[in-house]
């Protein structure tokens, strides 16, 4: 079976635990889940052997902060809800996804290893500011609003989608025909700032407001699709589409066409405070795109539309 096979696979199940329950895992330790449906390893696909090529580069390794040198590790923020970034593997507990593969890799270039601690979007960049977390990553969009708090070691471009029910029952087109309806978003993200920019828009134009309902889960989002509470989700290109794809067999939801809004690319998040860090990441992971590593992480996960070629800091607009 491909790995894109696998994939898919797994999507149906990990959708299907979404819409089941308010999460599949969970604690901010990332070490429980709450239940849902069971899956295989065989549903994953099999990063291992990409994974267990990256070798220690022993001059980047110096160049770590002596702190986490000697920790042993990089603690990194998460929200572990959106597959197939980041999620919670058959186990409940065990985060996988291409995020956590491309973390993993870059840790072991560093010789350390990665850690990853999830918790409410909303709280990732508190969380690193105050020292708890030494990176985020977790789909966050690289914005100059958030480069006044954190830097950025970006790793991939994405953009905002519209996902409606199957058969876009409130004929949603874009942006404009979002007027007078109820959307969901996720607490804190670029998504919640781009439904209350429209909505402003909206009124503007003499039309209705949008109504937004923000919420700490994807998963809890789409349970309020799946039942019409709300008429649209608005969420970033990889997850919409995967979600899309494998959700009833593709039978709930539906992607509405058009490029994504906002482009632009997701960054490894760093204390702004901790340079030493961020040169460090930045060239554990350009040594990664460099060597193939980082496009076969991301052909396995069927991302590889949102692969760069350089990885760059705070070029986000």
């Amino acid at each position: 079976m491909s790995a894109r096979a696998r994939v898919t696979r797994w999507g149906a199940l990990v959708v299907g635990c979404l819409l089941l329950t308010a999460a599949c895992g969970g604690g901010s330790d990332g070490a429980g889940g709450t239940g849902g449906a069971a899956a295989t390893g065989s549903d994953v696909p099999d990063t291992t052997a990409i994974l267990q090529a990256v070798t220690k580069d022993p001059q980047l390794a110096a160049a770590l902060p002596a702190q986490i040198a000697q920790a042993g590790a990089l603690n990194i923020g998460s929200n572990i809800q959106s597959a197939p970034n980041n999620f919670y593997s058959a186990d409940g507990k065990t985060p996988v996804g291409f995020e956590v593969d491309i973390a993993k890799a870059v840790a072991a270039k560093l010789g350390v290893t990665a850690h990853h601690t999830d918790m409410a979007f909303g709280s990732l960049i508190t969380s690193l500011q105050s020292g708890r977390l030494d990176l985020t990553m977790a789909g966050m969009n690289d914005t100059k609003a958030r480069q006044a708090q954190i830097d950025f070691v970006d790793y991939f471009t994405s953009g905002i989608t519209i996902m409606v029910r199957k058969g876009n029952p409130d004929g949603i087109t874009g942006p404009d025909s979002l007027c007078g309806k109820t959307v969901a978003v996720v607490q804190g993200t670029s998504h919640q700032t781009f439904a209350a920019e429209q909505s402003t828009r909206c009124v503007q134009a003499g039309k209705p407001a949008i109504t937004t309902t923000a919420t700490d889960s994807d998963s809890q989002n789409q349970n309020q699709l799946r039942t019409g509470r709300v008429a649209a989700i608005l969420n970033d290109l990889p997850t919409a589409a995967y979600v899309s794809k494998n959700a009833g067999n593709g039978e709930f939801f539906e992607v509405v066409p058009g490029e994504p809004i906002n482009g632009g690319p997701y960054g490894i998040g760093v204390n702004k405070a901790n340079p030493q860090l961020r040169d460090a990441v930045e060239k554990a992971l350009s040594a990664l795109v460099a060597d193939g590593t980082y496009g076969k992480i991301l052909d396995a996960w069927g991302v590889e539309q949102g692969a760069i070629t350089k990885v760059t800091v705070n070029a986000g607009s």
